[in-house]
């Protein structure tokens, strides 16, 4: 249920927020699609794991997670002892809806020779029921380390399952989940906007469909387009992904010029994520003040998710053995 901000007209927020992050010793992550303004009063930005392994390794007692539902509960997931609040629990994920557990449950017993290789953006209840997690950042290490003839079940985004395919020459069976926010950059607008700049480079993230994909110089996470846009000797970047990453790169390399990818009706605003911008100054000052809304795992359900994050985490940083993956 969505926490009702009440009447805090008069209130210097972001003082009352670094009050109270103080007070409860808290620590206030924002993922790269929130607002400017948590992005910058956040004690760490970033792409959703990293984030959450950050607060792991802080001595908070609280975490306020700037994001959606599931990255908060993957941040509870590692950090059992720790409060885990959302400014706006309505802050979900189209990929999460897209991949009910119920039905999930029941496609991996119907294919009960596949090992299920899926994307952090699900619930804990789906994360439970799989072998690895992966992240954008970390899928093209963990499959490559996946045997050929190993059969596997790719969910619940299919535009990353099937550029993992393409890329691979796998034939993983792809559950059919959609990101709302990648999928709504038009190619004809993409096009007309590169032949307005023929000197930029295209950045797009992996959930983009395939006709986006295509046309990009460099596919990769957020925080992979982030460090491109650094790396890069082009000065104007086109980025396909939720645009509110651009407040970093703008940040950091302000000399370059930044273009979010247009959606149908030619310009970006289509492609903002409507459940990150739910997230507030008075929504994450209310949470901290309440501790409210809280994330809470039953302690089961936690442990076996956290299985298949470790695994994610033991693959990302070396190899592991077909008969560690658990597929049932």
């Amino acid at each position: 249920m969505s926490f009702q901000p009440t009447n805090l007209a008069g209130l210097d927020l972001r003082a009352e927020i670094d009050r109270l992050r103080k007070e409860r010793n808290a620590v206030i992550l924002a993922h790269y699609y929130q607002k400017p303004e948590l992005q910058d009063l956040a004690d760490f930005v970033g792409d959703s794991l990293e984030l959450s392994k950050k607060a792991a390794d802080t001595d908070a007692e609280v975490i306020a997670f700037c994001g959606v539902k599931f990255m908060a509960e993957t941040a509870k997931i590692l950090s059992p002892n720790k409060i885990v609040v959302l400014p706006d629990m309505d802050a979900g994920c189209s990929l999460e809806d897209s991949c009910p557990p119920d039905a999930f449950k029941a496609f991996r017993a119907a294919h009960p020779d596949h090992i299920a290789l899926t994307y952090i953006n699900c619930s804990t209840e789906v994360k439970a029921l799989s072998d690895v997690i992966v992240t954008s950042s970390s899928a093209e290490t963990i499959l490559a380390q996946i045997p050929r003839d190993q059969p596997i079940i790719f969910g619940p985004d299919r535009h990353l399952g099937g550029y993992l395919n393409r890329k691979f020459d796998r034939e993983m069976l792809l559950w059919p989940g959609v990101c709302i926010v990648h999928e709504a950059f038009s190619e004809t607008e993409l096009l007309k906007l590169k032949a307005q700049h023929p000197e930029a480079s295209i950045a797009a993230h992996p959930e983009c469909p395939p006709h986006i994909i295509d046309h990009a110089d460099y596919v990769g996470s957020t925080s992979g387009i982030l460090q491109y846009a650094r790396t890069t000797n082009t000065q104007t970047l086109i980025v396909a992904t939720e645009p509110h990453i651009i407040h970093q790169m703008q940040l950091a390399l302000p000399d370059k010029t930044f273009i979010g990818a247009p959606g149908a009706d030619g310009n970006c605003n289509c492609n903002v994520c409507p459940y990150m911008a739910l997230n507030t100054m008075e929504k994450l000052y209310i949470a901290l003040r309440d501790l409210e809304p809280r994330i809470e795992i039953e302690e089961g359900l936690r442990l076996a998710a956290k299985k298949s994050l470790d695994a994610m985490l033991t693959m990302a940083s070396g190899t592991i053995g077909k008969g560690d993956l658990g597929g049932r």
